[in-house]
């Protein structure tokens, strides 16, 4: 793969990881003491004109 196609997409998952982390912390900042919750998470990653659908589940732990 060129080198192009390295930066670009190290700069796409880059973005995605850092915004979800942000936009994850600011709900369980919400949601208050989840101490002691599982939560469970799903991402799911589509690409126009590639046809890809990759789908990616976990689970993340509350906080207090």
């Amino acid at each position: 793969m060129s080198d192009d196609f390295n930066m670009s997409m190290r700069k796409f998952l880059k973005q995605v990881g850092v915004t979800s982390q942000q936009a994850i912390e600011q709900a369980l900042r919400k949601a208050g003491d989840t101490s002691g919750r599982s939560f469970e998470a799903k991402v799911v990653l589509t690409i126009d004109g590639l046809e890809l659908e990759h789908i990616v589940t976990g689970s993340i732990e509350g906080q207090s």
